[in-house]
């Protein structure tokens, strides 16, 4: 439980005139040298002493800035693009090269893919999925768990009864350590933390540690409004891209894919929180997943 509840804890002149004429006789003197009565601003070193150089300075810089605004520091791509200006300097996104990914420093940065194939890293996954854009494999393939793809052992029915239990026990876990660690209200909103302060200032709440699944089973009956605000929690956290009150592989993918590793029956569990095999998980079936009763959510 220590282990989870720690997994969770994702840019700022003008031209000068022309020597006056002494007379007709000096004019004549000088009729076989260069003309240089007409001379720009900034060629003559008398002007640059006297304080012109600091206007052209100006000048220069100005251009500068404008030549090195970068487009693409406001411009955003999803994971796997990178932001490029075409010739008329306008920014798009394009496919990232796996190879321009930074190398990975351990197993820990390893993923492995719905293909069964072990990526160095989420950007090499990334990068490769959105080369494969438009293509019947890159539609299938998901990013599904954090480390080296290994075996998963079969989640048997008797296991897949148990997880919601220790799931709904965790979600209330991670909201009070939010709670208590949470001093400028950057975690979590106003709203979210009265809710919380009422469920950490329980005196009937279960507290955080390795309890029997019998204990976990009980508390969640007789304590049952506890539960109800941290499943609703991690759904909203969760529902981001859009808010539209279904959950997508992809959006699911910041819960699912570390929890694979320390739960074997993840996959299974969220599989067939999808009840109607639609590739989404509406709210309704989120619920019902985790016992909240349909009247309430």
């Amino acid at each position: 439980m220590r282990v989870w509840i720690i997994f969770l804890l994702c840019l700022a002149g003008h031209a000068m005139a022309a020597p006056a004429v002494e007379d007709a006789i000096m004019e004549e003197l000088v009729t076989e040298e260069p003309v240089a009565e007409e001379v720009e601003v900034g060629a003559n070193p008398v002007q640059i002493e006297i304080g012109e150089f600091d206007e052209a300075i100006e000048v220069v810089e100005e251009e500068e800035e404008v030549f090195t605004e970068n487009p693409c520091l406001e411009h955003h791509c999803k994971k796997g693009k990178v932001c490029e200006v075409d010739e008329s300097n306008t920014p798009m996104c394009v496919c990232q090269d796996p190879s321009s990914c930074a190398p990975a420093e351990g197993d820990f940065e390893h993923v492995c893919g719905t293909d069964n194939k072990t990526y160095d890293s989420s950007c090499h996954f990334f990068a490769t999925k959105c080369a494969l854009e438009g293509t019947k494999k890159g539609h299938k393939l998901h990013l599904d768990y954090i480390g080296p793809c290994k075996y998963i052992e079969t989640c048997l029915d008797s296991e897949l009864s148990e997880f919601p239990l220790r799931m709904r026990d965790w979600l209330k876990n991670v909201l009070v350590t939010l709670f208590e660690r949470d001093e400028d209200n950057n975690l979590l909103t106003e709203k979210q933390m009265l809710r919380v302060k009422k469920i950490f200032e329980n005196e009937k709440r279960l507290q955080a540690g390795e309890h029997s699944l019998d204990l976990l089973a009980h508390d969640f009956e007789k304590n049952y409004n506890m539960y109800i605000f941290p499943v609703h929690w991690q759904f909203g956290q969760l529902d981001q891209n859009p808010v539209d009150g279904y959950l997508t592989h992809t959006e699911l993918s910041p819960l699912r894919a570390p929890l694979i590793p320390m739960e074997h029956c993840t996959p299974r569990f969220f599989e067939e929180c999808d009840a109607d095999k639609d590739k989404y998980i509406a709210l309704e079936e989120w619920a019902n997943c985790f016992g909240i009763k349909e009247r309430e959510y």
